[in-house]
């Protein structure tokens, strides 16, 4: 917009233009932010990611799948892009949902063991784009949970670093534990089958371990 604003006189271009122009857009932006708490942003986003950043999007949901399995907490269901997540109702541009019910009963923020678990479980996707990627870009949403989680629990914040620390070690070594099934269910995440198809895949394949 600038550029068209400064090489507008050379071209004849009218000022109201690149003004109107940009004051759309922040219009635009101003609504979707309001009324439709960033998901237009989101999915515009979305439209415009790379193969590799579908494939990491992918990677990275898998992660929390497997290591939700492994540690007991059960799955309700899962998006891999922003217009999925938008049709289910669910946030961001990829998505494993829990099931809330199934926490609610466990007492997640009186049990010490589940809110372990649950902590491996946010950070998972981290660890998962860190073992395939070497690096993670993703995961900020999640880092956020387990800071919220934190709070809710009682958990002294400074001590976050090394909980999220130790939380994406453990998940690490359980997907580096069962890369191969995990590899397994990336692909079958990517086919979009359902989560019942997806339980039985590890079901059987974790057996065999």
């Amino acid at each position: 917009m600038m550029l068209s604003a400064l090489l507008g006189p050379i071209f004849h271009l009218s000022p109201f233009i690149p003004a109107g122009t940009t004051l759309g857009i922040l219009g635009l932006m101003t609504l979707d932010t309001l009324s439709w708490k960033g998901k237009g942003l989101t999915l515009l986003l979305d439209f415009f990611a790379s193969a590799e950043d579908r494939q990491r999007i992918i990677h990275h949901e898998a992660g929390h799948f497997l290591a939700a399995y492994c540690l007991g907490i059960p799955i309700n269901d899962y998006t891999l892009s922003a217009w999925e997540a938008i049709k289910k109702g669910q946030p961001g541009i990829g998505c494993v949902q829990f099931n809330d019910t199934f926490l609610a009963e466990q007492k997640i923020l009186e049990t010490p063991l589940i809110i372990e678990r649950f902590s491996t479980v946010l950070m998972s996707g981290i660890a998962a784009e860190i073992v395939i990627y070497g690096q993670a870009n993703g995961g900020e949403e999640d880092r956020q949970n387990l800071r919220e989680l934190m709070i809710v629990s009682g958990i002294n914040q400074n001590h976050y670093q090394t909980k999220a620390n130790w939380s994406i070690l453990q998940a690490k070594n359980l997907i580096i534990r069962n890369q191969e099934t995990y590899e397994e269910l990336v692909k079958m995440m990517e086919k979009r089958q359902s989560v019942a198809d997806c339980y039985q895949l590890l079901q059987e394949k974790l057996k065999q371990n």
